[in-house]
């Protein structure tokens, strides 16, 4: 089944949390599979896709319930990846990637992870004054949907925080920017449209919010996903820069929740995951790896009565395959 567990070695439930949805990915472990496997004894120490290639091959072939990480972990900690601290699941998840991504060899490969995990949209300026607009492509790994909206109140839906991120955002006052073709600072419109969406689809809940007096808190109101996800459906027109043939893959079923529990200083990770094989739930925790429902997943939905409770920070959902 690959349900094989991970030992913590070190404060590690978080990257263990983030391996296992990697490598229960069979999207990623068939790129994963085809790396150029280092020359040299220093060199396969210090790269990460060949150590977590090694990780893949003793979880699938040994007998054991769970595996140690400790070869991976020692590499990462080669790459500043620390051990024996806390670490945020979104960062580093964006460390992981970026990591993988330069230390792959050949070309394809990269463009092949590229276009596995990677989101394209188009940011637009608009100037309130002469109608002057700048668009700009960009792209991103994640996307980072607020808990909140501009007036500090509850969203309480996924689709409610998407279609926030997605809203057009007035620049007044101290955020006008600078027009050339008025020659001064005016107010702006700005607004993001999706372009394209991955097969792997990572959307970071941004429940740790900073107040004014720099202190972090966590948000744990709930907050339902949905198993099946239709942006089509969610976002408007105007918040998509898209053809209908990239707007027909827009279809999402869920993959993974990497959950949080506990507080900003003191927390734990793990993930449950839906066996692309065997389309059944399994929660990893770290060495302890056991089959839920989907009642169980719902659980990190989140309860604002209960801010040590188990809340899901990381989505991960994947393209519907066509009918």
């Amino acid at each position: 089944t690959g349900a094989i567990g991970l030992y913590n070695v070190g404060q590690s439930c978080c990257l263990n949390s983030l391996l296992q949805v990697f490598l229960m990915n069979i999207h990623f472990t068939r790129i994963l599979r085809r790396i150029t496997v280092p020359l040299h004894a220093e060199r396969k120490r210090r790269n990460v896709p060949y150590q977590m290639l090694l990780l893949l091959e003793e979880m699938q072939c040994g007998k054991q319930k769970a595996v140690f990480p400790i070869d991976l972990a020692r590499c990462l900690s080669g790459h500043r990846v620390k051990l024996f601290v806390q670490h945020d699941a979104a960062q580093l998840f964006l460390t992981l990637w970026n990591l993988i991504k330069n230390q792959m060899t050949k070309p394809e490969l990269v463009e092949e992870l590229s276009y596995l995990y990677t989101i394209h949209v188009q940011e637009h300026l608009t100037c309130q004054k002469c109608s002057l607009e700048t668009k700009r492509n960009s792209s991103m790994l994640t996307l980072p949907l607020p808990m909140l909206d501009v007036d500090s109140r509850v969203l309480k839906t996924l689709e409610d925080c998407l279609h926030h991120f997605f809203r057009p955002e007035e620049l007044t006052d101290h955020n006008m920017c600078f027009c050339e073709q008025c020659g001064r600072k005016t107010p702006f419109l700005q607004s993001m449209k999706l372009v394209h969406l991955p097969q792997t689809l990572t959307i970071h809940l941004k429940r740790f919010c900073f107040e004014e007096s720099a202190y972090v808190h966590k948000l744990s109101h709930y907050l339902p996903f949905p198993q099946d996800l239709d942006f089509n459906a969610v976002l408007t027109e105007n918040q998509c820069q898209a053809d209908d043939n990239e707007k027909a893959s827009w279809q999402y079923e869920l993959f993974a929740v990497v959950a949080h529990s506990g507080s900003t200083n003191c927390g734990h990770y793990c993930a449950y995951i839906r066996s692309l094989t065997e389309c059944k739930w399994y929660c990893f925790n770290d060495s302890q790896v056991c089959q839920v429902s989907w009642d169980d997943v719902k659980c990190t939905y989140g309860h604002s009565n209960l801010n040590w409770a188990e809340t899901a920070y990381l989505l991960i959902y994947m393209k519907k395959r066509p009918q």
